[in-house]
């Protein structure tokens, strides 16, 4: 049976990793950020996750190609407000909406030339993933290509075992609350964003 390559501690240190490009707010949450991986956000409905992350990819489309895939809203007018209050239509030359793209299609796109780098999965439960599934998706692509996958949530945990999984495995995890994001990383930040200031000032003020 082989055995896999062993690393030295030089090893490690001389290797080159490549820092997502992110504006100082979104830095100031998730830190210097590997521009590859696993994102996690949750949050209850309302909360502001899927503002969050239309403003995530409209950041992210200054220097890449970003996928949206639309499991949940499809093309729909829901999925048209949420573009237009982002203002998605500025970077529309680096945004593809997919239209509930199965997983296996996603795959499939991604091995093409000129992939996106970005991909957006709304919303993991409908996905049908498995754990195995799940894993096979991350060892194949998440070297190469930034996952943010959108997840229902059960008060302030994620909705369901494989999301609860993938909350710990992920490298950033987003929880939404009353307009803001708060941020567990790997690579520092946990500044909270502030998604929707009237909307946040309203309902942090209301909780005091």
């Amino acid at each position: 049976m082989a055995i896999n390559r062993a690393y030295t501690i030089d090893n490690v240190e001389t290797k080159k990793f490549i820092e997502l490009k992110l504006d100082d707010d979104f830095k100031a949450l998730v830190g210097a950020a590997e521009a590859c991986g696993i994102w996690l956000c949750w949050g209850g409905s309302g909360s502001g996750k899927t503002t969050l992350t239309m403003l995530l990819a409209k950041m992210l489309a200054k220097n890449y190609k970003v996928a949206f895939d639309s499991l949940e809203m499809s093309i729909s007018k829901a999925l048209f407000e949420a573009l237009k209050k982002a203002r998605l239509q500025e970077v529309k030359k680096n945004i593809l909406i997919l239209d509930r793209e199965s997983i296996a299609e996603l795959k499939e796109r991604l091995r093409k030339k000129q992939a996106p780098k970005v991909v957006i999965i709304d919303s993991l439960q409908y996905t049908d993933l498995t754990k195995s599934e799940y894993k096979a998706l991350k060892e194949e692509f998440a070297h190469k290509h930034l996952f943010i996958i959108i997840s229902h949530a059960d008060g302030k945990e994620p909705l369901g075992a494989l999301a609860k999984f993938i909350r710990y495995d992920a490298d950033v995890k987003l929880r939404t609350e009353g307009y803001k994001a708060f941020a567990v990383s790997r690579f520092g930040g946990g500044e909270p964003y502030i998604i929707w200031p009237e909307g946040a000032a309203k309902y942090w003020a209301e909780i005091k």
